[in-house]
């Protein structure tokens, strides 16, 4: 019992904690700036330049993927801001039609797409693939500290950890400025604060969360990783600290429960087969919000 824990539990139950954390850490952030949403418009803006960058090298590795994301979202941009001149639209019908199409071009992508190889398809881009994500080298706790078991690590792992320690470091650096012009962007100018570049330094975190955690839970479980517990914690408080530590504590809470529950509530009930790991994440991280949202001491602050 040992063994499968080790082997094909704890990898992926550690890879979907530190992806809920290190994307509910900016998301704190981005709620308080009426931003959340930018969470969804990464995941959907990304995916093309994820796929293109798989396609050419023909690998789901980090730098290619992370270059592929950057490259997608300054299209994005460019897309919306050429639209939005030569229409004379509003600026969020532009948005919505860019990341549309961007999305729909990266399913199609992966549609047309040879990727018998490596676990990379439509259904994994957009849901995830956390149960696969196994540590075939383990033979138990003692692998733990195997120099030669632990070089078989899914390096999904690694990359995860590094992400959520490279968000966390950034976020803490940068606390004091992100703080002052989140809630009071026009006293943070006259302080001689970088407002515009400190919001483009929390949407460039953001976007390295997501496509981190693209191989655990797709482009589009991720969303509620970035809103949901943050949300969740804005219910229960109103000091941006307590917020944060809550929004954490949530974001653990629904990555472990969601991972047990998937793997082990079908079972409960008499089913033979397990549910999606990531969406059941999502689904806990949803019935957490609507907790807060029903009792809530800030419910309606």
């Amino acid at each position: 019992m040992g063994f499968e824990f080790v082997a094909l539990s704890l990898p992926p139950l550690l890879i979907g904690l530190f992806a809920a954390v290190a994307c509910a850490l900016p998301g704190n952030f981005l709620l308080l700036r009426r931003q959340a949403l930018i969470g969804d418009a990464i995941s959907h803006v990304v995916l093309p330049g994820i796929v293109v960058a798989f396609l050419l090298t023909g690998a789901v590795t980090t730098w290619p993927m992370m270059i592929g994301a950057g490259a997608a979202a300054l299209l994005a941009v460019l897309a919306i801001e050429a639209i939005r001149r030569a229409g004379r639209i509003e600026a969020g019908a532009a948005m919505g039609v860019v990341f549309t199409t961007m999305f729909a071009a990266g399913v199609l992508l992966l549609e047309q797409s040879d990727t018998s190889g490596v676990h990379l398809d439509v259904e994994h881009a957009l849901y995830g693939n956390l149960e696969s994500l196994i540590w075939l080298d383990a033979t138990g706790w003692a692998s733990l500290l195997d120099p030669a078991a632990l070089a078989g690590l899914p390096p999904e792992l690694l990359r995860m950890a590094a992400t959520l320690a490279l968000v966390a470091l950034v976020l803490a650096l940068f606390w004091r400025p992100l703080k002052i012009s989140t809630f009071d962007p026009g006293f943070a100018r006259t302080l001689g604060l970088p407002v515009g570049a400190l919001g483009l330094m929390l949407v460039a975190l953001a976007a390295m969360a997501a496509v981190a955690a693209f191989d655990a839970v797709g482009s589009i479980i991720v969303i509620a990783m970035f809103i949901c517990p943050p949300a969740a914690a804005r219910l229960m408080t109103n000091r941006l600290g307590v917020q944060v530590a809550l929004s954490v504590l949530f974001a653990a809470l629904s990555a472990v429960l969601g991972y047990v529950l998937a793997g082990y509530g079908p079972l409960w009930l008499g089913s033979a087969n397990a549910v999606s790991a990531a969406g059941m994440i999502a689904t806990v991280s949803g019935l957490i919000l609507a907790a807060g949202a029903l009792a809530g001491p800030h419910r309606r602050a």
